[in-house]
């Protein structure tokens, strides 16, 4: 059989592609796969089914040879979540690829129970559970949003429970399947549904419990993820106290049951009115004990001496006043007086120094023509006329020349 390249010159034969498919396929061997049988149909003794994935959307055919069938487990059926150790075959006659399953039981309990775990630390580790990132439910939403199955329990519940506690409170349900292959995809298009809608304020997811298989869904990464994504704050009511899905761990509040979230989420307005009306009394009594005390401080301090009578104001600062005159006027003379006295004193010391005074000592002050003072016997020589000012009066006189000593 050729095995060179096959081109449009030289193409392979349908059986040489076959043959060379099935020896690729045969050199994978044996392998163990997980996934929900989606068909068991019997013949002949030998089983045809389909498996799929649990999370993807992939599915595979596989047969059970009569032989390998004798030694599974009597209760396999569709629906189960089963490992199996698998071996892809390839027929050649027919074209078709099929797995042959030498080994097949259903996933343990344990198992699953330990993959949960792994998962829980792993989203622990990122932060997803911390009690930072919870928010804070609204006191009284105006809006809910429900995600639930259609016509369930948990619907009524949650339903009657928040009407009863205040009858004004409105919903958006988004009906969803709670358990199965749908459960995911359309719990986390529910999700983004209700987290888009600025009129809900708060979303509850619920369900009425059920095993832990059927919970299962609730625990899946998508589904966390998303949840852990919504900017609405979320509360999961799943299972009973005993279950917890790790939908519980990253919702902002836990409830235990759908009627603890409605409970939790809707106050009760027989509860809220009763608190506000004592609310009312308290502060109402607040308020009269206040001004009874203020009013009977005001009697007490309007009582006394100082407060009686108002003219004892007026007449303490009118006899202030008085002080405060009389101080006044004997600063004001005494300073007057002081001044007095040192007006006189510069008087008597200014007309000592006068030239009157020198005057009336008998001396006399000659002036030329001009009206200079003479000071020197050269300024008045022999004809110069000039005048002499005296004590009380002025004479001209007419210079006869400088005198010698001897004269």
């Amino acid at each position: 059989m050729a095995t060179d390249p096959a081109t449009a010159e030289k193409p392979w034969p349908i059986g040489l592609l076959s043959s060379k498919i099935r020896e690729y396929i045969d050199r994978l061997g044996t392998v163990w796969v997980e996934g929900e049988i989606t068909q068991w149909g019997l013949s002949g003794g030998n089983v045809y089914g389909k498996l799929k994935d649990v999370d993807g959307d992939a599915t595979v055919s596989f047969t059970i040879w009569s032989s390998v069938k004798a030694k599974l487990p009597d209760d396999l059926k569709h629906g189960d979540r089963v490992i199996a150790l698998i071996k892809p075959n390839y027929w050649v006659k027919g074209g078709s690829l099929t797995m042959q399953v030498f080994q097949m039981k259903h996933v343990g309990l344990g198992d699953m129970l330990e993959r949960l775990e792994r998962l829980r630390r792993q989203l622990a580790a990122e932060g997803l559970f911390d009690a930072t990132r919870k928010k804070r439910l609204p006191f009284l939403p105006h809006c809910i949003g429900l995600i639930t199955g259609k016509d369930s329990d948990a619907e009524k519940d949650v339903l009657r429970n928040a009407q009863l506690r205040w009858p004004a409170v409105d919903f958006r349900i988004v009906h969803a399947a709670v358990q199965g292959d749908r459960t995911v995809p359309e719990v986390i298009s529910a999700l983004r549904t209700l987290d888009n809608d600025p009129r809900v304020d708060v979303i509850i997811v619920a369900r009425g419990g059920g095993d832990f298989q059927n919970l299962l869904g609730f625990s899946d990464e998508r589904l966390v993820r998303a949840a852990a994504e919504c900017s609405t704050p979320l509360v999961s009511a799943i299972g009973h106290e005993a279950d917890r899905p790790l939908l519980d761990d990253v919702a902002d509040l836990r409830a235990s049951t759908p009627t603890d979230a409605a409970k939790r989420v809707v106050p009760d307005v027989t509860e809220e009115l009763s608190r506000v009306q004592q609310a009312r009394t308290r502060l109402i009594m607040r308020l009269t004990g206040f001004l009874s005390n203020e009013t009977a401080r005001l009697g007490s301090v309007r009582s006394r001496p100082v407060l009686a009578s108002s003219n004892w104001i007026v007449d303490s600062r009118s006899q202030e006043l008085t002080r405060y005159v009389a101080r006044g006027t004997e600063l004001v003379e005494r300073a007057l007086d002081h001044e007095l006295r040192t007006t006189a004193e510069l008087r008597a010391h200014v007309r000592a120094l006068s030239p009157q005074r020198t005057l009336d000592r008998g001396y006399a002050i000659a002036q030329g023509a001009d009206g200079h003072v003479l000071r020197s016997a050269s300024d008045a020589p022999q004809g110069t006329a000039f005048r002499l000012t005296l004590a009380e009066g002025v004479v001209a006189a007419s210079s006869e020349g400088p005198l010698t000593e001897n004269q």
